[in-house]
Parts: structure tokens; C-alpha cells; sequence
């Protein structure tokens, strides 16, 4: 099975890249299933139902979220009305929606796809991420109920996410870090057969402080005073994630592919 798996989408940059550009890379590609992570893809802050829905008819078979899982207020309601959405299983026990789910690819294949957020430098504490993801993956063992599984680990810290991936070896087919919008270059195939990047990076535009324009971020470093809100860069985007092959019986990966295409990034293709 090939599974792409693509960055936080940062705004209206990204947003467009992807409606632009998925359609094409599914069929060139061969993919099987997609997921998007949509955290970012509103203005930067969160997803509305509107844009959940330009990601979905781009191509994703499934958008996850992160910290900013509810900045947007109609998604609320909008994660309980699509299934397909996902916030962090460990959110507060009283949110809406879901943090994971089993899909079917149009084989009938079963892929599990789960999100937790990281504790590490985060702005609020949020429940244990390995006690729920392990609790999650027992229910759902790798080759029997899902053939392919895949963990969003939506953090800070790069030792975190790294943990996440050591923690979940030979139990997930890929698990792959968000939130920082830049891309790691340490793609590989851990011990166990898990697929693992630290981050995917993000799909907007680079050309920007991890997204957003540069005047205000770049005022606020250097006097310590903020003058504007904080609004995403416009410029060509670049789509950034992984394409990952799993083997149907096992569920472990038999490849992991960084992708990079469009914008200002060397470009980095299967």
C-alpha cells in the first residue's frame, strides 16, 4: 500500500498547492491513501469546515489536526458531522470528535490513522500521548485488524516525537512528527519496520517565518514589541511530507520517501 502523508497546511498558500497539485500527485504516484494534517490551513489558526472540504475534493482520505484543533469555532461542529477529521486523542476528555479512526482504501484495506499532541514545551498540558496511543494501537494490532497504521505525533520537541516513534516500532506502519513546519531530513526504517520523520514540514510558503509573513515576527524578535496579528504568507507554497509502501500482510513499511515539490524547497520526488 502507498500512503502519502503531507505537512501542516499553512493557509491560503497551502491550501491552494494542495487543491493544485494532489489530484495529480495521487494518480502519478499511485497512492493509495492520503492524509493531510489541516491544523494551520484557516489563516494559519486551526481549519473551518469550508476549507476541511477543499482538502477532501483535492484528494485527502483524511485531514488531522493538532493544538489548534478548535480555533476555528465551527469546527466544533464540523468534526462531529465528518468522521474523516481527527483532533489528538489526548485532548480534554469533553472534545468533540474523534482522535483516531480505521478507513478502508478502495481495496477494502484497513488503515488506522491516530494523532496525539506532545507535552514538551507546549502551551497547555494535555493528557500522557504513549499511554493513549499504546492503548489505541493494542486495539488495533498491525497486520490483523489494519493492514497499514499511522501515527501523527503533533509536538514540539524533537526528542519527543523521536520517543514517539522508538515507542511505537514494529506496532505502527509510519509515524511522523508536525507542528514545527520544517522538514527533517532523518527519513528512515527503524528497527522494528516503522516508517519514522521527525517532521514532515509544512505545505505553504517558505519564503516566511515558519509560514507567516516576515514583518511582524521579525519586529517582535528584535524589539520584544508586538505591533500587527501574525498573518500567513501568500507566496508559492511547497508541498512537504513523506510517501511511505507498507506490505499488505504485515503492515510494516518496505519504504519512506521524503516529498518535496513546488516553492523555494530543492524539490525531493519518489
Amino acid at each position: 500500500m502507498k500512503i502519502l502523508f503531507l505537512g501542516d497546511v499553512m493557509g491560503r498558500a497551502g491550501r491552494e498547492a494542495i487543491a493544485a497539485t494532489l489530484p495529480g500527485l495521487k494518480r502519478d504516484w499511485s497512492v493509495d491513501f492520503v492524509v493531510v494534517n489541516g491544523e494551520n490551513a484557516s489563516n494559519g489558526a486551526g481549519l473551518t469546515a469550508d476549507h476541511a472540504k477543499v482538502l477532501f475534493e483535492a484528494g485527502a482520505d483524511c485531514v488531522t489536526l493538532g493544538d489548534h484543533a478548535f480555533d476555528q469555532k465551527d469546527m466544533l461542529q464540523a468534526i462531529e458531522a465528518d468522521s474523516r477529521i481527527l483532533r489528538p486523542l489526548n485532548y480534554a476528555k469533553s472534545a468533540p470528535g474523534r482522535g483516531h479512526r480505521l478507513f478502508s482504501d478502495a481495496r477494502g484495506r484497513k488503515i488506522l490513522v491516530l494523532q496525539a499532541l506532545g507535552q514538551v514545551f507546549m502551551k497547555r498540558p494535555f493528557d500522557d500521548p504513549f499511554s493513549a496511543v499504546d492503548a489505541v494501537l493494542k486495539a488495533h494490532p498491525l497486520g490483523g485488524q489494519a493492514q497499514a497504521v499511522l501515527v501523527d505525533m503533533h509536538c514540539e520537541a524533537t526528542s519527543e516525537k523521536m520517543a514517539m516513534g522508538h515507542f511505537c516500532d514494529g506496532h505502527a506502519s509510519l509515524v511522523v512528527g508536525t507542528h514545527t513546519h520544517i522538514p527533517t531530513g532523518d527519513a528512515q526504517i527503524l528497527p522494528g519496520g516503522t516508517a519514522y520523520l521527525t517532521d514532515a514540514g509544512m505545505c505553504g510558503d517558505y519564503d516566511s517565518v515558519i509560514g507567516m509573513e516576515k514583518s511582524e515576527p521579525l519586529r517582535r524578535f528584535i524589539t520584544g514589541m508586538p505591533k500587527a496579528r501574525f498573518q500567513p504568507a501568500l507566496g508559492e507554497a511547497t508541498l512537504a511530507g513523506v510517501l511511505v509502501e507498507t506490505d499488505d500482510r504485515s503492515g510494516k513499511a518496505t519504504s519512506i520517501r521524503m516529498i518535496r515539490t513546488g516553492g523555494r524547497l530543492q524539490a525531493a520526488l519518489p
